[in-house]
C-alpha cells in the first residue's frame, strides 16, 4: 500500500544505550564496588521481566514516563528490584542516583546505524515523519544533538504532552499536527502491543522492529531493523 508518512518510536528503534544497557548497568555497578558481568545484569532483569520494554509495559503504570518524577520513581522500582535480586544493598540511593544520572545522559546513547540512512530515503521519497515516544521531555534535546531531529515534522513526547502510548490520544497529537489520516501512516515501533497493536487500532499500521529477535512469532509485518522496513513502505534501500 501507499504511505503518505512513517511515526517512529524512539527507544530501541532509532536509538538504544551505549553500548548496552546491560553493559552500561555493570559498569556502574563496578564502579560502586559490584563487579557483575553483563549477563548478570540480564538475569536481575529477567527476573522483573525479559526485557526493559517488557517491564514497562507490564507494569500498570499509568502515564509513567509523563513528568519527570513519575519516571525517577519508576525507575527507581526497577532497579531497586534488580539490586534486590542480586543481594546489594543500597540504603542511600548513590547507586541509584548513578545509575539514573547515565540512563538520562545523551552521551550514553547511540542512534543505530541504519537510521540516518532509513530516514534520508524516506524524505527522498517525500514521506512525512514524525516521532511518538514514551520519554522524558529532554530527549527532543537528545534528538537534536544527534542532528535527526530535522527529519521530522513533529516529536510527541509523552514527557511533554502528559500522555503516552497505548493511549490513542497520544497518536492523534502526530496525526493532528501532522495533517495526516491514520490509513496513510505506518507506525515502526518495537513493542507489538504498545507500539504497533496500538497504532493498528487507531487505523495506522503496525509495523514492528525486533532488532534481537525477541518476537519471532509475531503474526504482523516485522522487520530486523530500519534498512529492512524500506522495501515495506514500497521504497529501495541505499546502495
Amino acid at each position: 500500500m501507499d504511505f503518505r508518512g512513517v511515526f517512529f518510536d524512539v527507544g530501541d528503534t532509532l536509538l538504544a544505550p551505549h553500548p548496552s544497557f546491560l553493559e552500561l548497568f555493570a559498569r556502574i555497578l563496578g564502579e560502586h564496588g559490584y563487579p557483575l558481568m553483563p549477563a548478570q545484569v540480564e538475569e536481575a532483569l529477567h527476573a522483573v521481566g525479559r526485557s526493559v520494554a517488557e517491564v514497562i509495559a507490564q507494569s500498570g503504570d499509568q502515564r509513567w514516563s509523563t513528568s519527570r518524577e513519575k519516571s525517577r520513581a519508576f525507575w527507581r522500582r526497577l532497579y531497586g528490584a534488580m539490586l534486590d535480586h542480586r543481594g546489594i544493598p543500597d540504603p542511600d540511593g548513590a547507586i541509584f542516583e548513578s545509575l539514573y544520572g547515565r540512563f538520562t545522559s545523551y552521551e550514553s546513547y547511540r542512534l543505530f546505524p541504519d537510521v540516518l540512512p532509513a530516514l534520508e530515503a524516506c524524505r527522498r521519497a517525500g514521506l512525512t515523519l514524525a516521532v511518538v515516544s514514551n520519554f522524558e521531555e529532554w530527549l527532543e534535546g537528545m534528538l537534536i544533538e544527534f542532528e535527526v531531529a530535522p527529519f521530522f515534522a513533529c516529536l510527541v513526547i509523552s514527557g511533554r504532552e502528559g500522555v503516552e502510548k497505548p493511549d490513542p490520544a497520544i497518536f492523534k497529537l502526530a496525526l493532528d499536527r501532522t495533517g495526516l489520516q491514520a490509513r496513510d501512516v505506518a507506525f515502526v515501533g518495537d513493542h507489538p502491543t504498545v507500539d504497533v497493536a496500538a497504532a493498528n487500532e487507531l487505523g495506522m499500521t503496525g509495523v514492528l522492529v525486533d532488532r534481537w529477535d525477541r518476537y519471532a512469532g509475531f503474526a504482523g509485518p516485522r522487520v530486523r531493523d530500519l534498512l529492512g522496513l524500506l522495501p515495506f513502505l514500497g521504497l529501495h534501500p541505499p546502495a
